[in-house]
């Protein structure tokens, strides 16, 4: 057992198992939870497992705290244990403890528990941004979120399929294929357009796609039967490849791509929507005119509504148009479905917060088609504003009115972005500051992170050349009792926290705290190592005093140990040199 709250958590679930004869096995398949304390003063940890098992059993929750608090008063592994209002149980663990389980880390190397999943196939669908140009900062976001929420759960043991919904039928493709068309008479007439039809998409970088298929098939292609479907399928391809070709800037590389065209094309919408009716879902009715804001796909008619309703939803949703087309929302059906029948048990997309108003309908609809067997999750990030010398950018060279994902990648790197996407939480609002992301200052988290690991090395480095023989890959002899300082053993509690912020962000989806949780470590790495640059005896190493240095050197190997894990998860480098 490596793993200190689950060493702790049997001690409680034994404790409540002998005081009020419960199978203590019962008391650790229920969720009670050991977490540390927003106030430290309080101890190292508390656990509420009387306030869970109170109602449960019956049992008064102070009550029980403090029978148990009196039965583990003279335990081996409590320095100090306590119990509040209204059933909490705070305590303080023995310093002995702490050494006995950092010993445990570095022995085996398992940082987290690696098998929370137990191979679940979890789908997660993100990006799928219309292939009508390139990515921007709008999308930056969450294909961010999703990858390292994709990384996460691939670490805890789930199936991962990273997904990417092609965008690829309906009335905007021909749009893009009519914008195309014009900047290929452009080319050709050598007569540049002064202004677009509205409807149409005028930027620049239709001109790169115009030549490429130009250079394809020929200055007569306009001469085709076919031109129109080809310029429409090649604009698609050359766009989605660039898409591809910008996530791979920020290391991203999906597993999945699904075509919307492909899955109208095999009839799936057909298949949902018969699967439907055939749960009497589908009725031909008329919706109330809606009252204040507009709802999507309203028309004052009869036509064919699913009862979403039924499932959650504020009102039924339309499936058809008044031209026989399925709607937007039939279309998603099909595709939420068609991930389910291929083994996914969840489904997780990732949507822009101004998406969120369409999260209940897609719940119904899934609920319904897999008769609540597939679990369905939303999260919605925020716009990020782009700031630089105080002021907010808005505009991009190359496109006019917005900047691209590669200009970004270009000016500041992968690394500060995908670090800087995951340092706040996905539903609140991110400035991302151009200068801020390239000072080398606490004030800059990827950096000061990255400078804790790189810092490390050097420790390490600086080992050898004193000629100091220590086995970096075997502590067990090593006496962690020269761990004394508070500054050592706070870092030691930050090391051991690490796999419960893993958990954490596991059940709650939410990546953000991998992020947080570097920052901290650091924190407390760098505060350890200032400390040795004022004092002498705080020194890493200390050839005359061998013991202390093996020990000083475990603890920096378990905290590089962490850092390297957690941004390996972010998907951010671990440099061991930094300017």
């Amino acid at each position: 057992m490596n793993n200190i709250n689950t060493y702790y958590k049997s001690i409680f679930a034994e404790s409540f198992s002998k005081i009020f004869d419960i199978p203590q096995d019962d008391l650790l398949d229920t969720q009670f939870t050991l977490e540390n304390p927003k106030d430290l003063s309080h101890g190292d940890f508390s656990t509420n497992i009387c306030m869970v098992f109170a109602q449960l059993h019956k049992i008064n929750p102070l009550e029980a705290a403090e029978k148990i608090t009196n039965d583990l008063l003279d335990h081996e592994s409590f320095e100090s244990i306590h119990f509040a209002k209204p059933g909490f149980i705070n305590f303080m663990v023995k310093k002995v403890i702490w050494y006995e389980f950092l010993l445990k880390k570095l022995d085996t190397n398992i940082l987290f528990n690696q098998n929370i999943g137990i191979g679940e196939i979890v789908n997660i669908e993100y990006v799928s941004a219309n292939p009508t140009g390139p990515l921007h900062i709008g999308h930056c976001r969450g294909a961010v979120f999703g990858d390292v929420l994709a990384n996460l759960l691939e670490s805890t043991g789930f199936n991962v399929v990273k997904e990417y919904y092609i965008n690829d039928a309906g009335s905007q493709i021909d749009l893009l294929a009519k914008s195309v068309i014009l900047r290929i008479e452009e080319l050709q007439s050598n007569k540049k357009i002064d202004s677009f039809p509205a409807e149409l998409y005028p930027g620049e970088y239709l001109i790169d796609v115009a030549q490429s298929i130009i250079k394809s098939h020929g200055e007569d292609i306009h001469q085709r039967e076919d031109y129109f479907e080809l310029v429409k399928s090649q604009t698609v391809h050359l766009l989605l490849e660039g898409i591809k070709s910008d996530l791979s800037l920020l290391s991203i590389e999906q597993n999945k791509f699904v075509s919307e065209k492909d899955l109208v094309n095999k009839g799936k919408i057909d298949q949902a929507i018969n699967r439907l009716e055939e749960m009497k879902l589908i009725y031909q009715g008329e919706l109330e005119k809606p009252k204040g804001k507009m709802i999507d796909d309203w028309e004052p008619r009869e036509q064919m509504l699913f009862r979403s309703s039924t499932y959650g939803d504020e009102v039924d949703r339309p499936l058809q148009k008044s031209n026989g087309e399925w709607t937007y929302f039939a279309n998603d059906i099909a595709y939420h479905f068609d991930k389910y029948q291929r083994g996914a048990s969840h489904l997780i997309d990732i949507w822009g917060a101004d998406h969120g108003g369409y999260i209940k309908r897609m719940h119904a609809s899934i609920k319904a088609l897999t008769d609540n067997k597939a679990k369905f999750t939303v999260k919605l990030c925020q716009m990020v504003k782009l700031i630089s010398d105080g002021q907010q950018i808005k505009m991009s060279k190359r496109s006019g009115d917005f900047i691209t994902l590669r200009e970004m990648v270009e000016r500041v790197g992968s690394d500060s972005i995908r670090f800087m996407m995951m340092y706040r939480k996905n539903e609140a609002p991110l400035e991302f500051d151009f200068q801020k992301v390239t000072e080398q200052s606490k004030d800059n988290p990827v950096f000061y992170v990255q400078y804790a690991h790189a810092r490390i090395s050097s420790v390490l480095r600086n080992l050898k050349e004193q000629n100091i023989d220590i086995d970096l890959t075997n502590f067990s002899n090593c006496d962690m009792s020269h761990l004394k300082d508070p500054s050592e053993i706070l870092l030691i509690k930050k090391i051991m926290n690490y796999h419960s912020i893993v958990e954490s962000a596991v059940s709650l989806l939410e990546p953000h705290r991998i992020a947080y949780y570097l920052y901290e470590l650091a924190s407390e790495f760098h505060s350890l190592w200032n400390l040795g640059k004022v004092d002498k005896s705080k020194k890493f190493i200390d050839a005359s005093n061998l013991p202390q240095t093996h020990a000083r050197i475990a603890l920096l190997v378990a905290t590089q140990r962490n850092i390297k894990s957690g941004l390996g998860i972010i998907g951010v480098s671990t440099p061991d040199e930094m300017k």
